[in-house]
């Protein structure tokens, strides 16, 4: 036991998934107790209160004081508490104590990085959202670089939203018009209203695919943030606000906008109250506003041309999505030069949305910071690993387990550990028995995120008790397990959009399939990810575990039946060569290279 210790320093938070080898460190059985107590005896619990106070003083005495103090706070805060500190620490002390696991600097600052390529304003103040400068450095460098043609078009933008939004003369007499109840004739700007629906990664693909929408129709985007969402991001544009007043004259957004509002393009197209045809139609007869229902099941009409058209006669619009709608835009002629120009490598279009949109504020960029310092920072390398396991779907923990070690297998993601014979003896031919120790000094964390500590536990389990067969050190770490969704608390979403920044720290990315919160992840990573398929039904198993994304990009999980043009039956997946299914979810629609 002490010659495994010795091979996996840090033991309180090893976890790495090993394929095969992971999965023969525990009974065939699937029974983790079982398992555990082969060979292996936990440690007295005075040992452990003794040790668990030591690494925190190591924490706090090394790592910068009350940031790390406060990431152990209680859940009822947004702050992330760690599992308790085991006795397997002693070996994380005496690798700290010979210099192995010696914290890197900060995140170095290159002024040429410091607004991605000119994708960011150098317009703010940096105190007021400590994470729009800061956040890029804590990724590997993105493959992709945004266009001079789009960070011309997002200055633009910024001109325009500062001359429009909240306060300012034009945006009061857009809103004059509003209460009045009649669209006007004549407006120097128009506005696309967002309304937040389902999970905060559902929100954050909506949002994007809103603002590009804004973009490509020279709208101005505004934030209906309800008290859940209020606080998670920083203002995204320089000189004025995206959130709407708290005087707006739309105030009731949960009963206005549902699949019934007569205010509805779809259901005004339906009753006869505005015409297909733009020529028919007259700006100054129109109503007030328009609601565009874009939530799963989308109106067909909505991404044709000449439904666009009327579309652009209103002055205020109002869109409630869940999904990425974005992915639409790329097979309308319409705005196939434009985004052509404004994203010449197409499978970044939600990379560059996401980075220069979503900022997380002080108070969540605080739990990421705190967080990613006391444990992610001394890796050499990070494999973050998202296991959402969905109600419809109910994969029992057996199986998913089992998914994640075929996966890692298969792909090689994580390193594997020293496989023991028949007596439980490790098999001394394993290249580590024999490997000198300057070879053992590569760290290598993985990060779990789930709303559940089983997959955590599992895997740590294994690295616990076993060395790797090359030497190096594993960890494991999992910064919440709530248990369940709640959308509704914001202190949950402020938690739920940490984790999706620190997956997004992380150099390789597992995701779950169709999961929302992995495509926010790897969209603002900009890394291609490993997705965990969904097997046919609950008892079987998915074959393969898993696959590699040839695209960055997310998922449209449910694009319309058809398409404008298209003859009935066409294959959506086949209209352009960039456009394609999901691997995912067979049905969708994904930008690729």
């Amino acid at each position: 036991m002490e010659a495994a210790r010795a091979r996996t320093p840090r033991g309180a938070h090893k976890v790495a998934s090993g394929g095969g080898d992971l999965g023969a460190a525990w009974n065939g059985g699937g029974s983790y107790k079982a398992w555990r107590w082969q060979g292996w005896r936990a440690p007295a619990p005075a040992v452990v209160g003794c040790l668990a106070t030591l690494t925190l003083l190591v924490l706090v005495l090394g790592g910068g004081g009350r940031g790390i103090l406060s990431t152990f706070s209680p859940l009822e805060t947004t702050e992330f508490v760690q599992k308790p500190v085991s006795a397997a620490s002693r070996v994380h002390a005496d690798a700290e104590a010979a210099g192995l696991n010696a914290k890197p600097a900060p995140p170095t600052r290159h002024d040429q990085d410091r607004l991605i390529g000119g994708l960011l304003s150098p317009a703010f103040d940096e105190q007021s959202c400590r994470s729009r400068y800061a956040s890029p450095h804590y990724r590997r460098p993105s493959p992709f670089r945004p266009s001079t043609y789009l960070v011309e078009r997002l200055r633009r933008y910024e001109a325009r939203h500062r001359r429009c939004g909240p306060n300012g003369p034009l945006f009061k007499e857009a809103v004059q018009h509003l209460r009045s109840g009649r669209n006007a004739a004549r407006s120097e700007c128009q506005y696309v209203v967002w309304t937040p629906f389902n999970g905060v990664g559902n929100r954050m693909l909506s949002l994007g695919s809103t603002f590009l929408y804004a973009l490509l129709t020279n709208r101005v985007l505004l934030v209906h943030a309800p008290q859940e969402f209020d606080g998670l991001f920083c203002e995204p544009f320089p000189g004025s606000s995206w959130t709407i007043p708290v005087d707006f004259p739309i105030t009731d957004f949960a009963g206005s906008f549902t699949m019934w509002s007569p205010t509805s393009y779809k259901n005004m197209r339906q009753a006869g109250s505005v015409s297909g045809d733009h020529r028919n139609v007259s700006a100054d007869r129109l109503p007030a506003y328009v609601f565009l229902d874009l939530i799963q099941s989308f109106t067909d009409a909505a991404f044709c041309e000449a439904d666009q058209l009327v579309l652009a006669k209103f002055n205020w619009m109002v869109i409630k999505s869940d999904v990425y709608f974005a992915a639409m835009f790329f097979l309308m002629p319409a705005y196939e030069r434009e985004l052509r120009r404004l994203f010449p490598e197409k499978e970044a279009a939600f990379h560059h949305l996401a980075r220069y949109l979503f900022h997380p504020s002080n108070d969540v960029w605080g739990i990421v910071r705190r967080y990613y310092e006391a444990y992610l920072a001394r890796a050499d390398e990070r494999v973050g690993l998202q296991v959402r396991v969905f109600p419809e779907m109910p994969v029992p923990f057996d199986n998913m387990y089992g998914q994640i070690v075929r996966c890692s297998e298969q792909e090689g993601l994580l390193p594997k550990v020293v496989r023991k014979d028949s007596d439980g003896e490790a098999n001394h031919s394993s290249p580590a028995a024999v490997a000198p120790e300057s070879s053992r000094t590569k760290l290598t964390s993985v990060l779990v995120t789930s709303l559940f500590s089983d997959y955590y536990e599992r895997i740590q389990g294994v690295y616990y008790a076993n060395p790797t067969e090359t030497g190096e050190y594993v960890e494991v770490h999992q910064p919440s397990h709530e248990g369940e969704q709640r959308t509704e608390a914001r202190a949950h979403n402020q938690r739920a959009l940490a984790e999706m920044y620190l997956l997004s720290f992380c150099d390789r990315i597992v995701t779950s399939a169709v999961s929302t919160f992995g495509y926010i992840a790897h969209g603002l990573a900009g890394v291609r990810p490993w997705v965990l398929l969904r097997p046919p039904s609950p008892e079987t198993h998915a074959d393969p575990a898993c696959v590699q994304s040839k695209t960055v990009e997310p998922c449209l999980q449910a694009p319309p039946r058809q398409i404008c043009g298209a003859a009935e039956g066409t294959d959506i997946g086949a209209l352009v060569p960039y456009a394609r299914h999901c691997e995912d979810e067979h049905k969708g629609l994904k930008l690729f290279p």
